[in-house]
């Protein structure tokens, strides 16, 4: 079974970027999708972005559309998620799930919730 460790949050001013990374427990995550997540405080996880095992198509959801980038490379064991342009909205506990195909969502999630890396947006 695949499982995530994700690092790369911190605090950031709003308008400022950081870089996560979700690095797999198992060499090639080449058959897999791989999604991101966020959980704002006293919130639901909200899918934010998607990439499929395939040919590398990518998802996003509005509220990240044109400021996120995810991105993976081939035979590799990790997911970076690219943000820039942060908002004080941004702020969450960012989390990364594996299934086959995208979107991801709890009934296809082939992982459990791992412990996330905090984003903090603030001036």
């Amino acid at each position: 079974q695949v499982s995530f460790v994700e690092s790369g949050g911190g605090l950031v001013q709003p308008g400022g970027s950081l870089k996560l990374s979700c690095t797999a427990s198992i060499v090639n995550l080449d058959y897999y999708a791989v999604a991101w997540f966020r959980q704002a405080p006293g919130k639901e996880h909200e899918a934010i972005s998607c990439i499929s095992s395939s040919d590398g198509t990518t998802l996003y959801a509005d509220s990240v559309k044109g400021r996120f980038t995810i991105s993976r490379v081939k035979y590799g064991n990790t997911v970076w998620l690219q943000m820039n342009s942060l908002k004080l909205e941004d702020t969450a506990v960012y989390y990364c799930r594996a299934a086959y195909n995208c979107p991801i969502n709890q009934a296809t999630a082939l992982d459990n919730w791992g412990q996330g890396t905090q984003v903090t947006v603030s001036s």
